[in-house]
């Protein structure tokens, strides 16, 4: 048989090109006469012995796959076909379902990297090792034997198990060694404590410059960056800490760590973060910023500190500077919804408020549309708590209680400042209130928001808090009640029938028709077998017309001005997300779940 002849999947060796290619050949993944092309460029490479995973090197040739239009030979699809190939199950690598102490314990990186296989389950009874060497089967045997578990073997992707080998061991070991250096340094210090770390610091022994914490910081900072999360929560416990990462909107363990290191993390956080190392006993918060090793982007992060029963918790919010560069209709208006905007805030004086809870995009929604609206000619200008993101188009001032600078004062400042768009961070109280009324009715343009459910309930609020109905009628422009759904993944996306119950429970009586088909994601490497990838705005618009302002009286009838909002064009948050479902960009599913209470 000569080198480039098909050679049986069988024997303990490494694959190579020729085992691949005719398989796929058969399969009818590339094309007969492919085949001899790919193994003479094969041969020129592994003369120079540089070894390569085949399905790495044919999945960097982008080829298309011949037996589904439109769809590629990526890495994924590959194993995918050759795990099926030889009736192997294929698991994608998931670091935030990984047990890191369980796994790095089961065998050693240099073994793993031997063999090429890398521990992703732990059991009682059963080990499974994925394997992007599926010819390698030595080490099954040896292992158990050693370990006496059950071995199960399962297929990867090569370049998640290299990525992942280096990662979790190189974690594994700062951990460890920054743990015996803590506990170490406690003992020879005498010190039982949590104060034990701020006196190791001064007596030059573990501090928060020290290279394990370091590492273990910017492996936390990166793996943060790669899986998308907006905040890292670092919690102290009673003998662990635990890192949970918020990714598209939803709290996800990532790890746990012994108490001594999160408090040495957590020191070095507020080191480079310029809070105060030694305060402990009271809230702090700080900014830092950093740069994505693998993009090289900037990222800015706020730093809230707040003290527990076990310790500080910590709490990063990740801001990416991308979002500034949005456009309104890339964060989920419609087109509808986007003329309706533009035109509110295009008005030279009056009040636009944003309402939602906490975490619902009101801030990303009001920095876009600064954005757009600061230009040379405006002078905008904004007084926040805390600043979220720098923007350097337009002028921010942030609350500070500790010099008597809260929103009222802020805007009080900010009208002798000749502006002409002014964004208040919330409305919180009568003061700050009063004072946005009086830079509307003195001809500048206010943004602010509410924590409200809907855009109705917002007026009420307004005269919950003491707001004069003439007032509001007076300067009341607009309200953007919104939230955020996940969005389904577009790599796993597949359309599926409708549920008529289902849709019947969403729209209620809203005159939409049923689609035949929607979607869902299955689940796949690249949203973390969610099915979701990002997330995008619902909005209900209320546009204060002449009619809807006679509506806002002392004995104000709510119901009457949503009849009369919906009659003029107003489509509730419900209606808004359930376009979202008839578009592919969200489910039936995440629409509830966002919306479970709020009525159309």
């Amino acid at each position: 048989m000569n080198k480039g002849s098909f050679q049986p999947l069988t024997g303990e060796r490494r694959l190579t090109l020729y085992d691949i290619l005719p398989l796929m050949a058969a399969d009818g993944l590339i094309q007969v006469q492919q085949v001899n092309d790919f193994q003479r460029l094969w041969d020129k490479i592994s003369s120079n012995d540089i070894h390569i995973h085949p399905l790495v090197w044919i999945a960097n040739k982008n080829l298309n796959d011949l037996r589904t239009e439109n769809t590629k030979l990526t890495l994924e699809n590959l194993t995918i076909w050759l795990a099926d190939r030889l009736s192997l199950q294929f698991f994608r690598i998931d670091p935030l379902k990984i047990n890191l102490e369980a796994i790095t314990g089961v065998v050693s990186q240099a073994y793993a990297n031997r063999f090429s296989i890398l521990p992703v389950h732990v059991g009682p009874r059963e080990i499974t090792f994925a394997t992007c060497e599926p010819l390698l089967r030595e080490w099954e045997t040896d292992l158990n034997r050693m370990l006496r578990k059950h071995i199960k073997r399962v297929l990867a992707s090569p370049v998640d198990i290299a990525r992942y080998q280096d990662e979790l061991f190189s974690l594994r070991k700062s951990m460890q060694r920054a743990n015996s250096q803590v506990a170490q340094d406690t003992r020879s210090s005498e010190l039982t404590n949590i104060e034990a770390l701020v006196e190791l610091g001064k007596a030059g022994k573990l501090d928060a410059n020290d290279h394990h914490v370091i590492s273990v910081v910017d492996w936390l900072l990166q793996f943060a960056f790669d899986q998308r999360a907006s905040d890292i929560h670092m919690e102290p416990r009673r003998d662990t800490g635990n890192v949970r990462f918020r990714i598209d909107g939803i709290l996800q363990n990532v790890y746990q760590m012994p108490a001594p290191v999160l408090t040495a993390v957590i020191a070095r956080i507020k080191a480079i973060g310029r809070m105060d190392v030694v305060e402990r006993r009271r809230p702090q918060d700080g900014r830092l910023k950093t740069r994505i090793v693998s993009g090289g982007q900037e990222i800015e992060m706020r730093l809230s500190i707040m003290p527990t029963a076990f310790g500080e918790k910590l709490v990063m919010r990740i801001f990416d500077p991308q979002v500034l560069l949005l456009d309104v209709s890339k964060l989920g208006f419609s087109p509808e919804d986007n003329t309706c905007w533009e035109e509110m805030t295009s008005q030279t004086h009056g009040i636009i408020l944003v309402t939602g809870p906490t975490g619902s995009g009101k801030t990303t929604t009001l920095y876009s549309t600064l954005k757009r609206l600061a230009t040379s000619e405006v002078n905008v200008s904004t007084i926040e708590d805390p600043v979220e993101m720098v923007e350097p188009s337009f002028n921010q001032m942030q609350v500070n209680p500790g010099v008597e600078l809260d929103f009222a004062s802020g805007v009080r400042t900010l009208l002798r400042q000749d502006p002409d768009v002014i964004m208040i961070g919330e409305i919180r109280d009568l003061e700050t209130a009063q004072m946005a009324i009086q830079a509307a009715l003195t001809g500048h343009l206010v943004l602010s928001t509410l924590h409200t459910n809907d855009a109705i309930s917002t007026i009420v609020r307004l005269q919950n808090l003491g707001v004069p109905s003439y007032l509001i009628s007076a300067t009341l422009i607009g309200i953007v009640a919104q939230r955020l759904v996940r969005t389904i993944c577009p790599h796993c996306k597949q359309s599926m029938h409708t549920d008529p119950v289902m849709w019947s429970n969403l729209v209620a009586n809203w005159p939409l028709t049923m689609p035949a088909e929607v979607h869902q994601g299955l689940g796949c490497n690249e949203c973390r077998n969610t099915g979701y990838k990002g997330r995008i705005g619902l909005y209900e618009i209320l546009q204060v017309t002449p009619s809807i302002r006679a509506l806002i009286t002392d004995d104000i009838n709510t119901k009457a001005i949503r009849d009369l909002a919906l009659r003029q064009g107003m489509e509730p948050l419900r209606i808004s997300g359930v376009r979202k479902i008839s578009t592919g960009f969200t489910t039936i599913d995440e629409v509830l779940r966002t919306l479970p209470l709020l009525s159309i």
